[in-house]
């Protein structure tokens, strides 16, 4: 059973920073997957933030291009997700997902993408 276990997030004053993590276990194969960070602000729809294919390349939402980086430790199974300069719209439930394919990164900000979720942790940005 492939779970995903999100951690980092927490309440932060504008221009301030945090990461999330995103610890991977179950997987029963060790060839390349892809992973992506999604979040949702109430009465919105989940939306990509960034992804990371199985080459090690990255995409952004424009939205935070420039603030946020993902990153993966393989050793530790985690997944990353660093904020910088958080701003209040930054404000969700953040989560990350995996699938065992082999995704382009230009797909990796579709929800319909991904096979695996985890439970979310949230992000608040006061202003």
């Amino acid at each position: 059973l492939v779970q995903l276990v999100e951690s980092g997030g927490a309440s932060v004053q504008s221009g301030g920073s945090l990461r999330l993590s995103c610890v991977v276990s179950g997987y029963t194969h060790t060839g390349p997957y892809s992973m992506g960070w999604f979040r949702q602000a109430p009465g919105k729809e989940r939306e990509g933030v960034a992804g990371l294919d199985f080459t090690g390349d990255d995409i952004y939402a424009p939205a935070v291009k420039g603030r946020f980086t993902i990153a993966k430790d393989n050793d530790k199974n985690t997944l990353y997700l660093q904020m910088n300069n958080l701003k209040p719209e930054d404000a969700a439930m953040y989560y990350c997902a995996s699938t065992e394919h082999e995704v382009d990164r230009y797909l990796l900000l579709q929800r319909v993408v991904f096979k695996y979720w985890g439970q979310g942790t949230q992000v608040t940005v006061s202003s």
